[in-house]
């Protein structure tokens, strides 16, 4: 009996993690259209993920928690604008990666900006800039911050 339930809460944990594993998109283009099809801000985390202690903790206490994962299915699309060192990155990716840093005036990792994409009357989308975080080490009071923005 004990072999049972113990299979069966592995099992089930394997599924909640599952379902709690969110899209983090790398192509700007592709989260737009999402993000204007779902009418949702974008989320966009600019991260030195291989080098970076601070982006390595917000990963750790508060993007990859329970928490955090309910509240962005729910609000937000998820892009990584990511700044390795050692990784290896696609030249196409690395070009966009730096003209969205210099757009939001990033100075620092981690930073987090949420922007709202508009579409204008040419067709063309614009993003307007709802605001930007950084480090937290409470998931709570990091999603509290972030629904000051998303309320805008």
């Amino acid at each position: 009996m004990k072999k049972i339930i113990l299979i069966f809460t592995f099992l089930l944990s394997g599924f909640i993690a599952q379902a709690q594993e969110l899209n983090w998109h790398t192509d700007m283009a592709k989260a737009t259209e999402q993000a204007l099809k779902e009418n949702k801000p974008l989320m966009l985390f600019f991260t030195g993920s291989d080098w970076c202690g601070w982006c390595i903790k917000l990963q750790k206490d508060v993007l990859k928690t329970t928490e955090f994962a309910n509240w962005a299915t729910q609000n937000v699309i998820l892009v990584e604008l990511d700044f390795p060192r050692s990784k290896p990155q696609d030249a196409v990716l690395k070009s966009q990666n730096q003209q969205l840093a210099q757009t939001f005036g990033i100075q620092g990792y981690p930073t987090v900006w949420f922007v709202k994409p508009v579409k204008g009357d040419d067709n063309k989308v614009n993003l307007s800039g709802l605001g930007s975080l950084g480090y937290d080490k409470s998931a709570v009071n990091w999603i509290t911050n972030a629904n000051t923005f998303l309320a805008k």
